[in-house]
This record gives C-alpha cells, structure tokens and sequence, in this order.
C-alpha cells in the first residue's frame, strides 16, 4: 500500500495549490436528501461541486454527508480528480453541440466575441470554470441540476478541434472556422 503524505492524512499526491495550479471552485447546489431506515428518515445533505482552471479544464464532483461542510469537501476532492480537458476556439466553442443526460438536453452554440455567457444555473457555472466567455446555450427538458450539469459536462466533452471537424466534414479548415474569423481573413462568409 502507498505511503500517504504527512502533512495532510486525506492527501492522495501533491496538492493543487504546491504544484501552482490555481483552479476555480463554485457550489452549485446543496440539497437535503433522506434515506429511509428502519427507524424512520436519516438526513443528509448533498452538494454538487463544479471545478475549473479557467484555461479548458473541468470537473463536477458530487459529495453527499450528514454535514455540509464535510459534503463540499468530497465533492470538491472529486471534482479535482475528475478533471477533463475540454477544445476550446478562443474564449468560445468550436462548433455547435447537443447532449443529454437521463431528461436534460442542453445545446451549446458558438457565439462571436463580446457576446457573453448566455446561460443559466448550472450551465454557466460549469461553462465559466471551463474557461468559455463567448457562448450562446438553451437547456431542454429536465430542469434536474445535476443532469443539467452532466449534460453539459457531456456536451463539452464531444467537442472537436477545428482541425479534426474539417477533416471529418471533408472541408479545409478555414471552412470550418466561425463566420466571425473568417471575417477578420477577409474571407466571404455563408
């Protein structure tokens, strides 16, 4: 079995902040289950924890205990473990996307520069940790937090690079490039 660090018994390697790593933290909910025993309703809470370095990296973490703030340290941890890297074109997406989740659907498009993040809740949450600034969104169906949050973790997720899109579509990458790039390369757009 591994040897812990010393100086901080929950400790799995080096921590964020001694590798000069400064990421960004938001609670984006606390909601109080119950778990039925026999003795009746055992509360606890859950938070639900979205990390992000602002350079296109995120994670959600979910943390449940009797304790909130015992919940918001688990969550935290996990979101830091489950750190995913994400393609981004400047400070917006790529391309437009579509994901799901269980009843959550969130479409994610593009936006020129100056535009903002145009979302809600969780959505902007997640979207300002992943380091987009530039975004228009619409979530659909369920308005669950947490599969809104999934949702938009998988919607960012199956997002490609410019390069890898343009030889899927068959196309040259200049083609692919939003309207409002080829504009500043003098180049006509659809």
């Amino acid at each position: 079995m591994a040897r812990r660090d010393n100086r901080n018994p929950r400790s799995r390697g080096p921590r964020d902040e001694e590798r000069g790593e400064e990421l960004d933290e938001r609670v984006i909910d606390i909601s109080r289950v119950a778990k039925v025993i026999k003795g009746g309703r055992r509360f606890a809470f859950r938070t639900v924890i979205v990390v992000g370095d602002n350079k296109g990296r995120v994670g959600v973490g979910v943390g449940k205990s009797r304790i909130v703030p015992d919940a918001i340290r688990k969550a935290t941890d996990r979101a830091r473990r489950n750190l995913k890297h994400v393609n981004l074109a400047g400070t917006t997406i790529p391309h437009e996307v579509l994901a799901r989740h269980a009843g959550a659907e969130v479409l994610l498009k593009p936006a020129s520069p100056g535009t903002g993040v145009i979302a809600g809740g969780g959505v902007r949450a997640v979207l300002e940790a992943a380091g987009v600034r530039d975004i228009l969104t619409k979530s659909m169906g369920s308005a669950n937090v947490l599969n809104v949050v999934y949702a938009t973790l998988e919607a960012l997720s199956e997002l490609k690079d410019a390069e890898t899109e343009a030889v899927r579509r068959g196309k040259d990458v200049k083609d692919v490039k939003p309207f409002w790039d080829r504009k500043k390369n003098g180049q006509p757009h659809d």
